[in-house]
């Protein structure tokens, strides 16, 4: 990142590479096969520590690739799939990492790599510092996140003193663990902003909600800096769900405040999905790509019956939960209460197919039951390796409609955005599998279907008879 290099020619350059590559591969591998049974604590702690240094020493080296493959000093070359795919995308799928890792790796290695001007200038790394001591191996990727996270939360007024708040950040990194270089950048902002006086521009950056992961008990932790106009709105919400208020499965709005149980973290729970729910209801949200702003959720007809008993007979046990158009679970249970709360769109499919009902259009626009059908079969978009759910999905004709699709149910299918453009560019080709599913190629590779579409791909249940 810092440090001068020789320069060798790509033919050299690939062989010395490869070969000290080899001979660290060949290295570890002696070192897994070499016994430390005996070797003391003491020992094993040494060791530790130098393979902490190698392995912050390789992530240094990783950010250095992925900096030279944003901006390529030899030019961008050919990826492997082919014209069209994206290079985030073929990373994610080379190194099987989630797409938003890639791009966390690329926005921090462009802030810790030189850079080159129009004229082909070396611009120095937005932060030299912390550059050198990735480079060396002496800081974690902990340490990086925390001095990156200080530097940002920092207001306007402190601007040009970063290099300085930089250094000492890093240096404290060097010798300390993140979490107390993450309180030296609190206390440093204390420091220099006492009085708090921050500008919206300042607010509008660091504003942000997180939903992150949904647990396997289908509850979701949430994260994030609210505005001030924000945090007054839920606060009037909150407001609404005092003791005795809103209390869920109470019968009535207002109850005994004394029967109410609820902490005060429960009932801020309570009162954003109360607003939430108001706001869905009141159709003032508009639509999303021609369907009103609503819930959508997808289950079998059997499924649907077996909840409907399950919640007057303690015997019946749950169904499997619904699939909602964002991605998540929604247990049966939940699913039944909010459709008596407001109007949803509930897609519901006979057990033993997938196809959608048959939904013949002249329009090429997809009407919002023909999204509604999409939602329920494809779950999100069905490029293989693509996470993104229904919600964010645009609806691709297949074959397609300037070659003479039909805007009918069982030849539309979801695709997010940038894949759609694949296909609509010619960097990707679909067909229409026998079973009904939409087969994806890119870059003459044979075609395959997304196995996100169907539970019984990733985890086939036994059938019970």
């Amino acid at each position: 990142m810092t440090a001068a290099r020789s320069f060798l020619f790509a033919d050299a350059a690939r062989d010395r590479v490869r070969a000290d590559l080899d001979a660290i591969d060949a290295a570890l591998d002696r070192l897994r096969e070499t016994s430390t049974d005996m070797v003391g604590n003491s020992f094993r702690v040494e060791l530790t520590e130098r393979l902490e240094h190698h392995h912050r020493v390789t992530r240094g080296l990783t950010y250095r690739m992925f900096a030279e493959m944003a901006d390529p000093p030899d030019g961008a070359g050919h990826l492997p799939g082919g014209p069209g795919v994206r290079l985030r995308d073929a990373l994610a799928t080379r190194l099987r990492l989630v797409p938003r890792e890639v791009t966390r790796r690329f926005k921090v290695a462009a802030r810790i790599t030189p850079s080159r001007s129009i004229t082909g200038a070396i611009i120095a790394p937005e932060l030299p510092v912390l550059a050198e001591a990735v480079e060396s191996g002496a800081v974690g990727e902990d340490h990086i996140t925390e001095v990156c996270k200080a530097l940002d939360a920092l207001p306007p007024i402190a601007a040009h003193e970063k290099a300085t708040i930089e250094a000492t950040l890093v240096g404290h990194a060097r010798t300390q663990d993140a979490d107390f270089v993450a309180d030296v950048g609190k206390r440093i902002a204390d420091t220099i902003n006492p009085d708090g006086l921050f500008d919206d521009a300042h607010r509008k950056r660091q504003r942000g909600f997180t939903i992150h992961t949904q647990g396997p008990d289908g509850m979701s932790r949430c994260s994030g800096n609210l505005d001030p106009e924000t945090r007054a709105l839920v606060e009037a919400t909150v407001a609404a769900v005092r003791p005795g208020h809103h209390v869920p499965d109470a019968g009535a709005d207002v109850v005994d405040g004394a029967t109410d149980t609820r902490t005060g973290a429960q009932r801020m729970h309570d009162a954003l999905k109360l607003g939430l729910r108001a706001g869905i209801g009141s159709g003032s949200l508009g639509t999303h790509r021609g369907i009103p702003v609503t819930v959508i959720a997808t289950t079998t007809v059997a499924d649907l019956d077996q909840a409907a008993h399950a919640m007057t007979d303690p015997d019946v046990p749950m169904p499997r939960p619904a699939r909602t158009g964002g991605g998540s679970s929604l247990p049966m249970r939940d699913l039944i209460r909010l459709a008596a709360n407001a109007v949803h769109y509930l897609a519901v499919f006979d057990d033993h197919s997938d196809r959608p009902i048959y939904l013949a259009r002249s329009k090429r626009i997809a009407t919002a039951d023909q999204r509604i059908v999409c939602h329920a079969r494809d779950q999100g978009c069905t490029r293989p390796g693509c996470t993104r759910p229904g919600y964010q999905c645009e609806v691709h004709h297949a074959p397609d409609w300037s070659a003479g699709g039909t805007t009918d149910a069982d030849s539309l299918y979801f695709a997010c955005g940038p894949d759609h453009t694949l296909v609509t560019r010619g960097h990707a080709t679909t067909t229409v599998t026998d079973d009904g599913r939409l087969a994806w190629s890119i870059g003459g590779a044979p075609p395959t279907v997304n196995p996100l579409q169907r539970d019984a791909d990733l985890h086939p249940r036994p059938s019970h008879r």
